[in-house]
């Protein structure tokens, strides 16, 4: 880690990762980030050497995470809005990751003429969920833009992701049950195959409430559906697998 003292501008502050002594700088007036991150970050696979970039990174916190739980070279983080941005380049410097993650200001809807076609390895991505934007008091707000298809859409991401990932790269996504059939057919439609897809749910006979998915850019149609994950063994206490997953 870094031996630099952290400056946290108003409304910030530090919070410990539970994993490699790593800290992240967020603002809960903002936007901080979820349990969904925090599962792709452990449902992702990333090998040795390959190079890795998330869209729409927030604070960083899966490029973060990644670099301390796969061997990857290199993970590039893509986020729109300036001040998140802004954070996740202090929260890099503070792990003193700079080599290994590069956090980029931009837009998810250019990334290919940004980036370039077929460079990276691995995509990540955990992309605002809900569609509409009825009864958003001001959709400008960056909780807003997180979490609606204000900036970008679904189809925006999976098409900016293809055209990011080499031939047989991989494409992870985090997203919501009630939109898998639109999901499926964007991946399919931009030739990212379905290879494995677990359902989360809250509790064992619950209904899920996240989906993960891993494709594969040009891969043959057969998808996995993997064990559920269940977040929470009984109330108030998480299952092994969150427990591993977190790093507890």
């Amino acid at each position: 880690m870094s031996s630099a003292a952290v400056i946290l501008k108003p409304g910030e502050r530090l919070d410990d990762l539970e994993r490699n002594q790593l800290r992240i700088i967020q603002n809960p007036e903002k936007f901080c980030f979820g349990m969904d991150a925090v599962l792709l970050s452990g449902f992702a696979r990333v090998r040795e050497g390959e190079t890795v970039i998330d869209l729409g990174t927030g604070t960083g916190i899966i490029p973060i995470l990644l670099s301390a739980k796969t061997p990857g070279r290199h993970f590039t983080g893509l986020e729109l809005q300036p001040e998140s941005a802004d954070m996740a380049r202090r929260s890099v410097e503070y792990n003193g990751l700079e080599e290994r993650i590069r956090i980029v200001e931009g837009d998810i809807r250019e990334a290919a003429a940004v980036f370039g076609a077929s460079s990276f390895d691995v995509v990540t991505t955990n992309p605002p969920y809900m569609t509409e934007h009825h009864g958003l008091a001001n959709p400008d707000m960056p909780k807003a833009i997180a979490r609606h298809e204000i900036k970008c859409t679904l189809e925006d991401v999976v098409r900016e992701g293809a055209k990011l990932l080499r031939p047989n790269g991989r494409f992870y996504m985090v997203h919501r049950p009630f939109r898998l059939a639109e999901i499926i057919q964007a991946l399919t439609k931009y030739r990212l195959e379905p290879k494995r897809m677990k359902f989360v749910h809250p509790y064992v006979d619950r209904e899920p409430g996240m989906v993960l998915f891993e494709c594969v850019k040009g891969g043959k149609s057969r998808v996995r559906v993997e064990a559920p994950l269940i977040i929470y063994a009984e109330p108030g206490k998480y299952s092994p697998e969150i427990t591993d997953i977190y790093g507890y």
